[in-house]
């Protein structure tokens, strides 16, 4: 056998976007990451070998005699002590890998470049591949690929991707939350020992961290060094960060697999989902904008204008009479919406959530005329056509579970607990995919229907899949269905909803078009929602909704301006029967929908800006022009302040060096307030200062009522 090629040993150094890695392949396993973070310049090759013959630890008393190296995967047999190694066996043997590297590559691509590794353990009779790829936005992308060389299963059981993080990384910030209030901040302080975020549910879960970040002490939007990671994959995961007493830290993440899951067979392999990693100098904002312009670059990102949607369900629930659709789709093409949605309850069976997922044939008894007469005249007035499904559940009282009960995801003889009635149909049963297939594109191809609203109500538990556990094998079976119908249906958008915002990810969104961020469309609480959510997805892939006046969820009673305000800063709808709305209401709604339909240039392809440390219930966030010239801000008053007067607020993200003009934007421009004389600069209707200005003395604002928002257009002076 001829021995394997020698690996590179030069140092490999990428930089892009303000992050540089730097990677010494000279050990004799994995190559070891020097360096994740901050750019180092334009280093040669001799600087960035000096950089990485610098950098390794000295050696403890009571320790190994030599430092364990930090590698792309560390390894137990070499003396790493923490997380982040390979783990799995074949029946008990090779249980303890050590691999070595034989190739290392690098592809170009400006600045930025690729990187994959080679290495094999022959002992153990597996090979390693290990991808990675620094974007032109300065976000690493990694995975590794496990292949079985061997004539004997073997049995994985964890395969993450890690990367290591400086010491002054020494507070950490990730998400939780449940239905209907999710994206919920913690933080914590990176003490020894690991902070282990384990998903669960069978989709990414509404208690996601979404994204894992390290950072320097206070950090915050706008201030401080962060390091983040996000595991983009739709079923269970888990993300962690450690820090060991012998000196490493490290952020990582992977698939967490259930037992038995996934067994490689001879010549087999298992690649690792993708996980995202992102480094800022400058806050949580500098993590988002690099996020964003990733997402915003993929070749399917949508680019024409995000239409203002109607969905009718909160407006009618499962109450589907034809003349009351009508009604609405008339009344929504008055006001401005471009696409309007039929929400659950339009087939066989299904009056409520208890029977008829399943059975995707039109009901007769909801629709008599069949979809036919709603969707056209809904296109004949000029909006989109758009369709809820829940393809991958299925109630027991339906056709399909009487027919074939063999296709529910079940441990055999059992069946998982109920949630919301319903149970979860198993695609990867090659039967079952097809049949849900075959229904879909029978949808697709019989009427003009130009978008999905795909839901996902329960989390996937007991979720047996024969003799073995069914979650990997459903994700997949789920991502090959998207790809196919998207395939079949190139100009159908798809929306992820789960329950609300139970499946967000960068997996599914690289498959659908936006996310539902949470069932819950109370706008105070949408505010929290939107501006967590948005750590990693952008405004023009959240759909946010004006909902009716009295919340359906909190019971909150909130003004139409304060609904639409927050709905505009996401992929704006309605949620709303807006034939029960007075005249004046639908007034005000076709105002603010003109002013999403004027300004979604702007806000679907700016820079999300969040404001630190403001007090008495303010917030302030906004959307900032690439080229500096243009924007617009939200100042958000959640409760009653403490103070009488409150303090100026800043205005991130602006150019220091040029002169704007901010003005209350129509129709934000007249929340209620709770002073007797407005700052004097409002009173003027508009101010002009420089940026410098604007970013360190800020403006004051009027006192606003609790539960009330202004919204501030800023545009830079001509000529400046």
């Amino acid at each position: 056998m001829d021995d394997p090629p020698a690996p590179e040993k030069d140092t490999v150094y990428l930089r892009a976007n303000g992050v540089s890695l730097l990677l010494d392949p000279r050990s004799p396993g994995l190559p070891e990451v020097v360096h994740w973070g901050a750019d180092l310049g334009d280093l040669s090759e001799e600087t960035a070998a000096a950089v990485a013959a610098a950098a390794p630890y000295g050696v403890a008393h009571g320790a190994l005699d030599a430092r364990p190296p930090l590698e792309l995967l560390p390894h137990p047999a070499r003396g790493h002590l923490g997380r982040g190694g390979l783990v799995g066996s074949r029946a008990g043997r090779a249980w303890s890998p050590l691999f070595a590297t034989t190739a290392v590559s690098r592809a170009e691509e400006g600045q930025a470049g690729a990187i994959t590794v080679e290495a094999v353990d022959e002992q153990a009779a597996l090979s390693l591949r290990s991808e990675l790829r620094l974007t032109g936005q300065g976000v690493l992308v990694m995975r590794h690929t496990l292949v079985n060389d061997g004539d004997d299963p073997y049995d994985l059981v964890s395969l993450p991707v890690q990367l290591p993080v400086p010491a002054r990384a020494s507070e950490l910030l990730d998400l939780t939350g449940r239905w209907g209030n999710e994206r919920v901040p913690q933080r914590t302080t990176l003490n020894h020992g690991a902070w282990v975020r384990e998903g669960r549910h069978g989709r990414t879960g509404h208690d996601a961290p979404l994204l894992l970040v390290a950072g320097t002490a206070g950090f915050g939007f706008r201030d401080g060094e962060a390091w983040a990671v996000h595991v983009a994959w739709s079923g269970d995961s888990t993300l962690w960060a450690e820090r060991l007493p012998e000196g490493p830290t490290a952020l990582g993440g992977g698939e967490l697999l259930q037992a038995g899951e996934v067994r490689l067979g001879p010549g087999e392999a298992y690649s690792t989902p993708w996980v995202y990693a992102a480094h800022s100098a400058r806050g949580l904002d500098g993590i988002s904008h690099a996020l964003h312009d990733l997402v915003r670059d993929r070749p399917q990102h949508p680019r024409a204008p995000r239409p203002v949607v109607l969905n009718t369900w909160e407006a009618v629930y499962f109450d589907l009479d034809p003349d009351r659709l009508l009604d609405m789709a008339e009344q929504a093409a008055q006001i401005g919406v471009e696409r309007f949605v039929l929400d659950d309850g339009w087939f066989t069976g299904r009056t409520s959530d208890r029977a008829g997922l399943g059975d995707w044939s039109v009901s007769e008894a909801v629709l008599p005329s069949g979809l036919g007469p709603l969707i056209d005249r809904v296109v004949d007035l000029g909006m989109d056509f758009g369709l809820w499904v829940e393809p991958e559940m299925v109630n027991l009282d339906s056709d399909l579970a009487r027919a074939h009960p063999d296709w529910l995801l079940a441990v055999p003889g059992r069946l998982p607990p109920e949630w919301r009635h319903q149970q979860v149909l198993d695609l990867a049963h090659p039967d079952a995919w097809e049949h849900i297939l075959d229904r879909l594109d029978e949808l697709l191809t019989e009427h003009r229907i130009s978008y999905l609203k795909w839901d996902h109500n329960r989390d996937l538990i007991d979720a047996g899949h024969g003799e073995g556990p069914g979650v990997r094998a459903q994700t997949l079976a789920f991502y090959r269905m998207l790809d196919t119908l998207r395939s079949r249906h190139p100009s159908v958008e798809i929306e992820s909803c789960a329950s609300g915002g139970g499946r967000v990810d960068l997996e599914v969104l690289a498959r659908t078009d936006r996310i539902w961020a949470s069932d819950c469309t109370d706008a105070l609480e949408r505010q929290s929602i939107q501006r967590w959510t948005g750590l990693l997805v952008p405004p023009e892939l959240v759909g946010a909704h004006v909902s009716a006046p009295r919340n359906h969820q909190t019971g909150r009673t909130l003004d139409l301006s304060f609904r639409a305000g927050t709905a505009l800063f996401g992929h704006f709808g309605i949620e709303w029967d807006v034939t029960d709305a007075t005249e004046a209401e639908r007034a005000e709604l076709a105002a603010w929908v003109a002013a999403y339909r004027e300004l979604r240039p702007l806000l679907h392809s700016g820079d999300v800006v969040r404001a630190d440390h403001l007090v008495d219930g303010t917030e302030l966030h906004g959307v900032v022009a690439r080229d500096r010239a243009d924007a617009l801000f939200a100042a958000v008053q959640t409760r009653t302040a403490t103070a009488s007067v409150p303090a100026r607020v800043v205005l991130p993200g602006l150019d220091p060096s040029r002169t704007y003009r901010v003005r209350p934007q129509p129709p934000g421009d007249s929340p209620r307030t709770m002073e007797r004389a407005t700052p004097p600069w409002l009173a003027a209707g508009e101010a002009i200062l420089p940026g410098s200005a604007l970013a360190r003395v800020g403006l004051p604002l009027p006192i606003l009522a609790p539960e009330q928002l202004l919204l501030l257009r800023v545009t830079a002076v001509v000529g400046d």
